[in-house]
């Protein structure tokens, strides 16, 4: 497995733990609908949350969210329909974040969550 594959799925993992201590209810992790996935689908209260989790080891590529771009949106939204019809007909509290971690050597690890980002 290449190094970057590596750094996300530890990064997902990382993530899973920050939401569970937030208090959400993890329901499905690496959700594929296709070849599309959706990394995180967690339950906060009565909210059904996706969340698109970006993991770099530095700032050479830019800050993880900035790779969450109008496409990637498009993909999140359609797999987050596909799950809906699945699992929850009918749900109308959804939200969309980004949970963006920056894991580099010198520096301690920065966890940044956007809420409701689209």
């Amino acid at each position: 497995m290449a190094s970057h594959h590596t750094l996300g799925k530890k990064g997902e993992e990382i993530a899973a733990a920050y939401l569970r201590g937030k208090q959400y209810s993890i329901l499905h992790t690496n959700w594929k609908y296709g070849r599309k996935e959706i990394d995180i689908i967690a339950k906060q209260g009565d909210t059904l949350v996706f969340v698109e989790v970006k993991t770099r080891s530095g700032q050479a590529f830019g800050m993880p969210e900035e790779a969450v771009n109008g496409l990637k949106e498009e993909h999140l939204r359609r797999v987050a329909e596909c799950y809906l019809e699945q699992f929850a007909p009918g749900s109308s509290d959804i939200r969309f974040d980004i949970l963006a971690i920056t894991i580099t050597v010198n520096n301690p690890m920065e966890i940044i969550h956007f809420e409701d980002v689209f």
